[in-house]
């Protein structure tokens, strides 16, 4: 089993270094190829202090290939895949929830240990909610654009 402090650093500068290149080129390329004139991709609504409501066209979530899974409860607790994390520049963890369809709102996620491609939560998500697991890096470029949040 991995700890947390295993997946220190480096792992939060390549999720924000895909965030940064391909998570706007991919957003970039959902405007120019598959928005109709006049309509965005992606729009932003506040639901929080630090939080906000991502809301994609059909075009971008096919572009952009997004899937998600369920959180689980497993021997541990509360978990997601590997592959939903996101690390945002200060190291806290967060995925992005799917309440709705085309719908995505960040979520913190408290992790406890890593083992594989599985995350044990400390807090999170509640089990059976929808998160994004393929396109996570892209949402997070998405809200917070190039201005290096």
């Amino acid at each position: 089993m991995t700890s947390k402090s295993d997946f220190g650093g480096w792992r939060s500068v390549l999720v924000l270094a895909c965030a940064a290149s391909m998570g706007l080129a991919g957003c970039a390329a959902v405007k120019s190829e598959s928005a109709p004139a006049g309509e965005a991709p992606a729009s932003l609504e506040k639901v929080g202090s630090d939080l906000n409501r991502l809301t994609l066209t059909e075009k971008a979530v096919e572009r952009l290939g997004l899937t998600t899974e369920k959180v689980t409860t497993g021997k541990g607790g509360l978990e997601v895949p590997y592959a939903a994390l996101v690390y945002d520049g200060t190291g806290k963890t967060w995925v992005y929830t799917a309440p709705e369809p085309r719908t995505y709102i960040r979520a913190a996620v408290t992790v406890d240990q890593i083992t594989g491609d599985k995350v044990q939560l400390r807090s999170g998500p509640a089990a059976g909610t929808e998160v994004v697991t393929l396109g996570a890096a892209e949402l997070f470029g998405a809200e917070f654009g190039t201005k290096g949040h």
